[in-house]
């Protein structure tokens, strides 16, 4: 129970922190490759030590490290830019419906059944994400649906890729926690490189407030995928009813924030996109238990 809701609630700080960029003149992007710098320095702190070294290019899952560390700084700028553009609410709805891909890939991956409340929650989700994205903005301006249907599919593919892993090669915390270290560090690297690059040919200028940025991320970031990973390692719960159950807690969350901190609104439209997504997760979450209790 411990690791689901520490989940849930650092994904939903997450969202709040990219809401409140803009207010504070915060660079997205640099705050992001901060952020994974200070993610690996506190996963180091909280493993005992330094991970990296020329061993870790001779892991098993060294390929899979590379992959998900270009899909984290990808992912994470999508969401941060799609919270800005498009509001708290959307962002979320988009990134946590995307538990159907995993759903979908763990059909055949790992056998699982796919009872009719599970089929029906998947039918569901789609207009869910496309009722709550098409919300029109303060000038009637209808946002587009390009940046919430990449967020959609990116996270659904990561959240794949994550349970793959864990499965696959990371059997034990240590083990868990070597690994997200690794991730980050990629994911730092390749932000670092591009930043560097930007900064030579003067497209942007570096300034100390996105490194605080970037600090505030970096430690809730890390453990949200730290506990995600131990989450899908524990008895708690199945993965295919894990990732359904927080990430419906996730967008629960960020709503209320959305509404009661951040004042967004929601029309009639929004609503009913939002009642849909709690709908359809909750069908994926009681088929997944109905069926690990049978």
């Amino acid at each position: 129970m411990f690791y689901l809701l520490a989940v849930i609630f650092l994904n939903t700080l997450l969202y709040s922190f990219f809401k409140l960029f803009p207010r504070y003149k915060v660079d997205t992007f640099q705050a992001i490759v901060a952020n994974y710098w200070v993610c690996v320095a506190t996963g180091s702190i909280f493993l005992g030590r330094f991970p990296l070294g020329a061993s870790s290019l001779r892991q098993p899952w060294t390929p899979w490290v590379l992959l998900m560390g270009a899909s984290f700084i990808s992912i994470f700028f999508l969401v941060g830019y799609c919270t800005r553009k498009d509001g708290i609410t959307t962002a979320t709805i988009a990134n946590k419906l995307s538990l159907v891909i995993p759903v979908l890939f763990s059909l055949f991956l790992y056998s699982e059944q796919a009872g009719p409340l599970k089929i029906l929650g998947i039918i569901l989700a789609f207009p869910a994400v496309y009722l709550t994205t098409r919300v029109k903005g303060a000038e009637g301006e209808k946002p587009s649906l390009l940046l919430p249907a990449l967020l959609f599919a990116g996270s659904g593919l990561l959240d794949t890729m994550v349970k793959y892993v864990e499965q696959r090669f990371l059997d034990t915390p240590q083990l868990q926690a070597v690994y997200t270290i690794h991730t980050f560090a990629v994911a730092g690297i390749a932000g670092t490189g591009l930043l560097v690059v930007l900064a030579a040919m003067k497209k942007i200028r570096l300034h100390a407030r996105n490194l605080v940025a970037g600090l505030v991320l970096g430690i809730p970031n890390y453990f949200s995928i730290y506990f995600l990973i131990r989450m899908l390692n524990s008895d708690y719960m199945q993965s295919s009813a894990a990732i359904p159950v927080s990430n419906i807690g996730v967008v629960v969350a960020s709503s209320l924030a959305a509404i009661i901190i951040f004042k967004e609104r929601a029309n009639r439209q929004r609503t009913v996109g939002l009642l849909l997504a709690v709908l359809a997760i909750l069908l994926i979450s009681l088929a997944d238990i109905y069926g690990r209790g049978n």
